[in-house]
């Protein structure tokens, strides 16, 4: 194995056991902040592409393997900290930067902090 092979081994693993964790876990406030020097700590990536979809990851619901963004497919319940419910579509296009919309019948929902959130999950028929 050679001194560059290393080195990107030890990236990857950086990146899934100590920045994709962390993103998970970060307030609004906090993956503000690491957005504005994204370029020095992730490298030359869309914060979009990674540290927002990671921070949207700590929700399952909201991820599909695969997809660069939420995944807008399924029809999911979200739960705020106060207790209040709400049904919809997750909204890619609008959801950004740590707040989440829905597209629902009975109209829109939204702006959701990542912060205020308590749980996602999926409505099954």
């Amino acid at each position: 194995m050679t001194d560059f092979d290393r080195l990107v081994s030890s990236r990857k693993q950086w990146i899934d056991d100590v920045l994709i964790p962390w993103c998970q876990k970060a307030p609004v406030k906090q993956l503000m902040r690491a957005e504005r020097e994204w370029m020095d700590i992730a490298g030359k990536v869309a914060p979009e592409m990674t540290l927002w979809l990671w921070a949207w990851s700590r929700f399952p619901a909201l991820i599909s393997e695969g997809l660069s963004g939420l995944d807008e497919t399924y029809q999911v319940r979200v739960t705020l900290r106060d207790g209040t419910q709400h049904v919809g579509y997750p909204d890619a296009r609008q959801s950004e930067r740590g707040r989440l919309y829905l597209a629902g019948s009975d109209g829109d929902s939204g702006p959701m902090s990542v912060d205020d959130i308590q749980s996602v999950e999926q409505v099954t028929a």
